[in-house]
C-alpha cells in the first residue's frame, strides 16, 4: 500500500519502485474512504502516523510519505504545513500565491529553498518500522514555469539542471527529486523485504 490520495505522487512513486515486484495500492483503491490527519510536528512524525495506521487497517505491507518545503528566508515554512499553506483543502496554485506573496521584495539570492522527503515503511506482520530521507536544493522563482509536477514544482527551481521541477520530464524529477532520493534508499529497505515474501 501507498497512504496517499495524491495521484501525481503517486505516480512518481509508482516509476521509482518499478520492477521491484510489489504491486502498488493507494488510498483510492480502498473500499472504503479512509481519512489520514497530519497533525503531528515533524515530516518524520507524519509519515510513521500515515504508514501505521494504513498498515493496521489493511493489513498490508504500508509505505507513507510526509514531504514538504522548506524556504530559509521563511524560517523553514511553510514546511510540514506545506499541503495545507494557504489553509485546509489550499489548492496547488493557492498555495502558490501564498508563498510567492510572502516573499515579495526579496531578492532571488536570498530565495534559497529545499524540498524534504521522510518515507516511512511499516510491515504489520513483523511489526517493523524503516524511516528514510531525501532532499533537493534550489530557488524559489518569482513567477511559476512549466506545467509538468505538481505542488510547488513550478516555482522550485533547480540550478544544476537550468529549470524548475515542473519543466523537468518525470524521470530526470525522479532522479534529482527529494522523493526521488527518499525512494532510492527505500529500495534496498523493499528489497529485503520481497525476498522475505512480502506482498503490498
Amino acid at each position: 500500500m501507498v497512504a496517499t490520495k495524491n495521484r501525481g505522487k503517486f505516480r512518481e512513486i509508482e516509476a521509482c519502485l518499478e520492477g521491484l515486484g510489489f504491486k502498488l495500492l493507494s488510498l483510492h483503491d480502498l473500499p472504503e474512504e479512509l481519512q489520514l490527519v497530519e497533525d503531528e510536528e515533524t515530516f518524520r512524525a507524519n509519515a510513521l502516523k500515515k504508514a501505521r495506521e494504513v498498515a493496521c487497517r489493511t493489513g498490508k505491507l504500508t509505505v507513507a510519505d510526509d514531504s514538504g518545503l522548506e524556504v530559509e528566508a521563511l524560517g523553514g515554512l511553510p514546511g510540514v504545513r506545506s499541503a495545507r499553506f494557504a489553509g485546509e483543502g489550499a489548492s496547488d496554485e493557492e498555495n502558490n500565491r501564498k508563498l510567492l506573496e510572502m516573499l515579495r521584495g526579496v531578492p532571488l539570492e536570498q530565495r534559497r529553498a529545499a524540498f524534504r522527503c521522510v518515507m516511512a515503511v511499516v510491515d504489520p506482520e513483523t511489526g517493523s518500522e524503516r524511516v528514510v530521507e531525501g532532499s533537493c536544493r534550489g530557488i524559489i522563482l518569482e513567477r511559476p514555469r512549466g506545467r509538468g509536477g505538481f505542488g510547488y514544482d513550478p516555482l522550485f527551481f533547480v540550478p544544476e539542471r537550468g529549470k524548475t521541477m515542473a519543466e523537468l520530464p518525470l524521470e530526470e524529477k525522479n532522479l534529482i527529486s527529494h522523493r526521488g532520493q527518499a525512494l532510492k534508499a527505500l529500495k534496498g529497505v523493499l528489497r529485503e523485504l520481497a525476498g522475505r515474501g512480502a506482498a503490498g
